[in-house]
């Protein structure tokens, strides 16, 4: 299984791609520090210059002159730290643009996947939640990347190239004292490492909660507004808010106390090793230069490693976080992708003994079978619940059924592609999406190879010309956010134009009047007549007077069609329909108020 598998190497597995940046990427950050290693080195050589001038180790080299060796460690002294500068020059583009490139594919893979996961998938999630993972979580490893990993390398590094220093060069006991810690300090480094996992884990699920509930609240705001619930939504958000920051909190604490016990063990072997060598060189056992090198190399060797407790931290918050978006990109797609591509949709429509039920709900849809002719406008009435958008999901595969079958010109829907499937079908829906941007730019959402032309035309069908006109800057002007700058008609109106552009032989409106007024839903069916002329079109309504004049009206109920016909025929029926009629057009009331009449 995918989760049994280290985040580190499934993040390394999904960018192979960039294997070849991140291996020069980490060859820069072993020299930059190398480098870095040598001026201690350097100062030691100094002091044994000037302590035993024509003795000093540099006069076994051939230069006995002390003037001629200062003038050879300036020199090295220049080259390395131009060599050091250029290697962290290079290893800081390198590792930035590789943290910039990860956080970028990884959320375009995870929003691309998301896109690809069958509608069911979502009703198990929240927006809040996958924002966290897109966001959070990617810029959790972005932050590892850019600096956790190079700190990484080099701490790594300096142990190799210092440990085989200090045993190559000098006595044994005063090597084995400056390297003694470090075994203890990685080892316990490790064991905090799994120890914080689990806390960042947790931490992870917290911010995910809270950030559900923050962008459910703010959608919402008008809501909470009506009904006067600003306190207790604040309570709501201090209580998730809370539970993230005691998360937090448990994960500080343990962060907090490591470097304490890392100076401890630090402070042990550097103390000791001036001790030691202190000894030694006013013995005449280790030479001064030599015990310079000890005090300084044995700092650069252990110093570092305080950093490890941040380091790690980065690493863990890094690995919690790419775990999460990991398994968000192994979630299996539902729903598999036909291989038959329909060049233009002729729009017959079948469903045949469909059967569907949402997990852990009742059945929604019970054998239903309907038939719509190409070019046929047919109207799907029933209560709330009774499967009315369930159709249209099933024919757009939003999901699809568990018995039977829904065709589109004969062929299963399940063996075309979906965009071709999709492409054949323009959707109205009740809730309406626009995007931030122009008027102009939402319209040519439909179709953005559509010419001028046909954008005038589209909303002039749409009856949208004149509401766009007064718009402070017509075309252009920018609606915000899902259109929140415009009224609920004038965003069914685009909504109605961005469907005309499309121009799909099959359109679906899915209670596209009901949550305005009368006038505009007038307008709005006559929206619906015109561009319904030549296609077919499927018509969910409550409001019954916006499917009076389809071809057939589908009634649903209780899981099946229960009346299918037009609209006289089903008011003579005296059935549902013919009561839901009644209802809403007042003759119910009229009838249960009349006078009685005398014998």
């Amino acid at each position: 299984m995918a989760g049994a598998t280290h985040p580190l190497l499934r993040l390394l597995e999904h960018l192979r791609g960039y294997r070849g940046q991140v291996w020069l990427a980490s060859f820069c950050s072993i020299m930059n520090k190398f480098w870095d290693l040598a001026p201690p080195i350097l100062i030691g050589m100094a002091i044994d210059v000037v302590t035993y001038q024509e003795d000093s180790m540099l006069a076994d080299f051939g230069y006995p002159d002390p003037y001629d060796q200062f003038l050879i460690l300036v020199a090295l002294t220049v080259v390395i730290w131009i060599l050091e500068s250029l290697f962290e020059y290079w290893f800081g583009v390198l590792w930035r643009n590789l943290a910039q490139n990860a956080q970028h594919e990884l959320r375009m893979d995870a929003y691309e996947h998301i896109q690809n996961l069958e509608m069911q998938w979502f009703s198990g999630q929240t927006t809040g939640g996958l924002m966290a993972i897109m966001n959070d979580d990617v810029n959790q490893l972005e932050r590892f990347l850019d600096q956790g990993a190079n700190d990484l390398l080099q701490v790594a590094t300096t142990v190799i190239v210092v440990g085989g220093i200090l045993l190559l060069l000098l006595p044994p006991e005063v090597a084995i004292l400056a390297i003694l810690p470090i075994p203890i300090i990685v080892g316990g480094s490790f064991m905090f490492q799994r120890r914080i996992g689990v806390r960042y884990a947790k931490v992870r699920k917290e911010v995910g909660d809270l950030n559900a509930l923050l962008n459910n609240n703010l959608s919402g705001i008008t809501t909470i507004k009506s009904f006067t619930a600003e306190e207790r939504e604040v309570e709501r958000v201090g209580i998730s808010s809370r539970s993230y920051r005691d998360a937090n909190r448990d994960a500080i604490r343990l962060s907090a106390s490591f470097v304490p016990l890392i100076r401890m063990a630090i402070l042990f072997a550097f103390t000791a090793n001036m001790l030691v060598g202190g000894w030694l060189a006013l013995e005449g056992t280790l030479s001064i230069g030599a015990y310079s090198v000890i005090v300084f190399i044995t700092q650069r060797l252990l110093w570092p490693l305080t950093r490890l407790g941040q380091t790690f931290d980065l690493y863990q918050r890094a690995m919690a976080s790419t775990d999460r978006v990991l398994n968000l990109l192994d979630t299996p797609i539902g729903l598999v992708e036909g291989e038959v591509e329909l060049e233009q949709a002729e729009g017959e429509i079948t469903f045949d003994s469909v059967e569907f039920s949402y997990p852990e709900r009742e059945s929604v849809l019970t054998g239903v079978s309907l038939k719509i002719s190409a070019g046929d406008t047919v109207g799907l009435v029933g209560s709330t619940g009774s499967g009315k958008t369930t159709l249209v999901g099933l024919l757009l595969r939003f999901h699809d059924p568990l018995e039977g079958t829904v065709s589109l010109d004969g062929h299963d829907v399940r063996e075309l592609r979906l965009a071709s499937l999709r492409g054949s079908i323009s959707l109205v829906s009740q809730n309406t999406t626009l995007f931030p941007g122009s008027v102009r730019d939402n319209i040519l959402y439909g179709r953005p190879s559509a010419s001028e032309e046909e954008i005038l035309e589209a909303a002039r069908i749409a009856e949208a010309t004149n509401f766009i006109n007064e718009l402070p800057e017509g075309w252009e002007t920018d609606i915000g956010e899902d259109g929140h700058r415009l009224s609920g008609g004038q965003r069914q109106r685009l909504a109605i134009a961005r469907a005309v552009l499309k121009d799909a032989p099959i359109l679906v409106f899915d209670e596209a009047t009901s949550n305005v007024d009368n006038e505009t839903e007038a307008a709005l069916q006559r929206s619906i007549e015109r561009i319904s002329a030549d296609r077919t079109t499927i018509i969910i309504a409550h409001r019954l007077s916006t499917v009076r004049n389809a071809d057939k009206i589908a009634v649903l109920d209780l899981g099946g069609i229960t009346e299918l016909g037009t609209h006289e025929d089903l008011v003579d029926a005296d059935g549902l329909y013919s009561r839901l009629w009644s209802v809403q057009t007042g003759l119910a009331a009229t009838e249960n108020t009349k006078m009685p009449t005398k014998d």
